[in-house]
This record gives structure tokens, sequence and C-alpha cells, in this order.
């Protein structure tokens, strides 16, 4: 990587004599950069159906050709690492962490960013020069635990306009952290609309800032809660919640936001210009980390170096062997607003080793999809990251339709669950027409209507039973079984059992009305299969009848 400290010192010198774009007159425009939910990805991967994307050298390549723009401000929406899977974050913990040197302005904490403890995670802070923000985590004594110089927020001279910017943890910070993976021993999170309302006031009055950022980490729905209560933010990079969403206006607010997906398979470019002293135009898009990207030839090289390394590591070698055959990709496409290819394959499987009616699953467990071809342990670790157990439980009619009436209000985001075992139309954004598996252990016995009184096994993750906001909430009054199951083990047997694996988009959710008819058996998960040959000629045969029945009464009506 090059040396910037020399060209850095100058370009503040230079700034310091140059007056806020409040005192100009001439139109100023700036750029801002901002990645975020790396965890750990260095190696490019397959993505979105296309191999080799992302990936840090390629990244930082990218992000190496405004390093030295004065009109430009690089910032990092946080969760650098992820323990357990990929397994480079397990070995290397934040190695990387410090090739973000004389690049980055700030970095947002993230709940995973001290997956390894306090003290690792002090030692990841000391060996970067980027401040970590996050102004509403406070330490043991109710004082905030990322302050610099008294503030716990930054504000950056980015060509000639004066730009404040800051984090707040998410509303579920307290529930997905534990002790051990606390930033510092008893740690706890203020309100975030009263923490914002106070910096965003600091950041107007007293530093007269020209434009307001907020660089994470919370999900979707906190954000926009967030922009909706608190005037005068400008700008929201979206994180957390893994979404792809280009720049869009937060309805009810003055405010945008925009979401670069993970693991750096885009990032996020947003411009401001400023005319008379205001901010008078916000554009901003997505750049994708193509595989047709350069990437840096000293990252690349140690990236490549420490990957055979790892693989190497008696500790790790182990999850690079093949575990079986994938005959198509196992997508995660679709899996915010309806079924996916992952979804559906992991769902069927859970619900038969349980025995259950149904299954239940948010997306968020599903990050990643196992490309066609050869399956390593690391392809399902990754695809699926957070280690579940299995709960069954106990749950009427009512109770089920209330937690399906939760997942479609949760579209769009990766608290949208997955399903097995119940098909179901959404329709303006209302869940109607459920049905059921009459009987576990047969599923060719058919669905039958939602019961509201009968009594149903819904087979989960202990994470969405116990702790999923939201969803614990509608589990809490149900009993229920921990069977002893946990899902890695329960798909990487299936796999082995049953390769190649496959599995199809079977309308289990459907957006629109019912059809008159709906389907009855158990949809096909499995070994491979294609569906069979008659039913699209007979469709394609229902349709041109329809058409030669309509243009005979149209024509009987002409010569009438």
């Amino acid at each position: 990587m090059k040396t910037r400290t020399l060209i850095a010192t100058v370009v503040v010198l230079v700034l310091l004599s140059v007056p806020s774009v409040s005192a100009q007159q001439e139109d100023i425009t700036i750029t801002l950069l901002h990645y975020t939910d790396y965890h750990a990805h260095a190696v490019p991967f397959y993505s979105e159906g296309v191999a080799d994307v992302a990936g840090i050298a390629r990244t930082i390549a990218y992000l190496e050709t405004y390093a030295d723009d004065p009109n430009a401000l690089i910032l990092s929406g946080g969760d650098m690492i992820n323990k357990g899977s990929p397994a480079w974050s397990d070995k290397y913990q934040c190695a990387e962490w410090s090739w973000f040197n004389d690049l980055v302005g700030a970095m947002a904490f993230g709940n995973h960013d001290a997956d390894y403890g306090p003290e690792v995670f002090a030692a990841c802070q000391a060996q970067i020069d980027y401040p970590i923000l996050g102004s509403n985590v406070l330490d043991a004594d109710g004082q905030p635990l990322f302050e610099y110089d008294g503030k716990t927020y930054q504000v950056f001279d980015v060509g000639g306009a004066k730009i404040g910017v800051f984090a707040l943890v998410g509303s579920d910070f307290e529930g997905l952290l534990k002790p051990e993976t606390m930033p510092a021993p008893d740690v706890t999170f203020a309100d975030r609309v009263e923490t914002a309302q106070e910096v965003v006031r600091a950041l107007r009055e007293d530093e007269q800032v020209d434009a307001v950022v907020v660089i994470g980490h919370a999900l979707y729905e906190d954000d926009v809660a967030l922009a909706q209560a608190v005037p005068g933010i400008d700008l929201i990079f979206g994180t957390h919640s893994h979404r792809k969403e280009t720049l869009t206006p937060i309805p009810g607010a003055d405010t945008v936001i925009i979401s670069p997906f993970q693991y750096l398979t885009y990032i996020s470019k947003v411009e401001f210009t400023f005319s008379d002293g205001e901010l008078s135009d916000v554009k901003g898009e997505l750049v994708e980390m193509s595989n047709d990207m350069p990437q840096d030839p000293e990252i690349a090289q140690l990236v490549t170096q420490m990957q055979a390394d790892l693989e190497a590591d008696p500790d790790y070698a182990h999850l690079f062997e093949p575990i079986g055959e994938a005959a198509v990709e196992l997508s995660t496409e679709g899996q915010f607003i309806g079924e996916a290819l992952l979804g559906n394959f992991v769902t069927d499987v859970v619900r038969d080793a349980a025995g259950a009616h149904l299954a239940i699953f948010t997306a968020s467990g599903f990050r990643q999809p196992i490309p066609p071809g050869t399956i390593l342990e690391q392809d399902l670790l990754t695809a699926m990251p957070y280690k579940n157990a299995v709960f069954v439980y106990d749950m009427t009619g009512a109770q089920v339709q209330e937690l399906l009436d939760f997942s479609v209000s949760r579209s769009e985001s990766d608290f949208f669950s997955q399903v097995s075992g119940v098909r179901l139309n959404i329709v303006d954004g209302k869940v109607t027409n459920v049905q059921i598996l009459d009987d576990p252990a047969d599923p060719a016995a058919g669905y039958s209507p939602l019961a509201p009184a009968q009594t149903y096994q819904v087979a989960t993750s202990n994470f969405q039973g116990l702790y999923a906001g939201g969803y614990k909430d509608i589990f809490a009054p149900a009993s229920y079984v921990e069977t002893g199951l946990d899902v890695w083990d329960e798909v990487r047997t299936f796999i082995q059992a049953n390769s190649p694996v496959s599995a199809q988009l079977d309308g289990r959710i459907v957006t629109g009305p019912p059809a008159e008819q709906p389907p009855t058996t158990l949809p096909a998960t499995g070994g491979s299969g294609v569906a069979p040959w008659p039913l699209p000629f007979v469709g394609v045969l229902l349709i041109a009848l329809g058409v030669l029945t309509r243009r005979k009464v149209i024509l009987s009506d002409l010569e009438e």
C-alpha cells in the first residue's frame, strides 16, 4: 500500500486555510464513500450468481483512488469480523483493520466487532488510526465509551464543507451482545433518539456543520424511526440489515438512506452539492465490486498467502473438505420478500428432521448462496454463519397466524422469514389463504386451511424463539422442546446423504391473490431433479385453447 502520511499532512494544512462552505458562494460537490458488514470476507467469493466478486484487495484498490482527494471522505459501518465464519475471522481476527489506515475517516461500532472479547477489541482499536464511533455506547460509569476530545462525533472538512459524522448502535444490541462480546466490561446502551437529538444539536449549533451523516450500526427499521424522530440528519448509511438499496428518501423525514448489501460486494457512493452555503443536491449509487474491478496487488498477494496458510492450518483444514454437491445454486435471491432456494432447502430439511408441521427461520440466518458444484464445509458455514439449535413449539393456529403476520410486516428486511410446511399468499401486505401441512410424518397427505384453535408443531431456531425482536414475544406463551438438533448438523447430514442436492421455488409464498386450486402436496427438496415434462406442455395447451375460445367468441360477437 502507498504511504500517504506526508500527503495527508499537507492536505490538512491546506484545508485549515479554507473557509467553510457557508462562507463561500460557488457550488461545491463532495463525495462520501461507505462500506459495511465486511464480516472478514477478505477472499473474493460467489455472490448473486457470479464467482470471484468483492474481496478486500478489490475494495482497497477502489478506495485508494479517493485517498488523496480533498473532496472525498471514506467511512465504515462496522462489523469487520465475525466469530465462527468465515474461518479467516477466527485465525486472523482484526489483522486487516490496519489496512484501512490512511483511507478511512471513521468507523461505526458494530455488534460483531467485539466478538472475541474486550481485550482483543482493545488491541484491534489500538492498531488503527481512525476513530470508532458509537454515541450511545456507555462504559461502566455511564459515560460515553467512544469519545474523542470530549466528543462522541467527528467533524470533517471535506472540500471546504463541514461534515458532521456520528454513529449509534441499534436497539437490538442489548439482546445480541453477551458480556463476553461487549467492547468493555459492563457496557450499556443509551436511548437512540435521545442521544441523536443531543448529537445533532451539538453538530448543528455548536459545530455549525453543513451536513449531518449517520454511519451505522442499526437495523433498517431503527434507521427509519430515527430519521422520522430526529430532524437535521441529511444522510444515513444503512448497515446491519444487509440490505441492497440505492439512495432512497425516508418517508416522513428530510433524510435519505443508502445500503451497500454486505461483504464488500458494493460500496455506497453519495455526492453532496452545496450552493450558497446550503446542501442543494444529493446523488447516490451503489458501486459494484465486480470481478473485473482491479485489485491492489500488494493486498491481493497478502490475502492469497494468508488464505493458503489458513487452509493448511490443521485447526481449520477440515473446513475446506467437500461434503457433497449442489445441482443448482442454492440462492438467497428474494429472501427478504418471498421464498428463496436456500431458505426452502434448509427449512424443508429442518422441518422434516424435527417432525414438525411447519418450520420458520428469519432470512438473517441465510447470508450467502451455496454455489453449484462441490460444497465445502466452509460453504455451508458461510451460507449460514450462525450456529443454531432447533426448538419445536406447540402453537395454536392463531399464534401461527400471528407469526406469519409479523414476518410479512418485516418484508424487505432480514427479519422476513423463510418457511416450510406452510403455503400462503401476501395480498396488500397481509397474509391470507394459509395452508398447513396435515401430517408431518406423511407429506403426501397434503395441506389444509389453518385452523385457529388447532395445535401445530412449529420448528424454529433458538435465536428466533428466544431472542429475535418481535418473534420472541409471539413464541413466549407457547411451550417448547429443545430437540437436541443442530441446524448445521442436519443440513450437512442431508447434503452428504443426498448429493447432488437441489431446491425449487414452489409457490409456498406467493405475492398476490390465491389461485382457485392451491397445490396440495409438499414441494420437492432433495436430490437433483426436474419438473415432470408434461406440466409445462399442459399449461401451454390450456393457454392456447383459451386464446382460441376467446377469439371465437369475439368473432361471433362481430358477426352478430
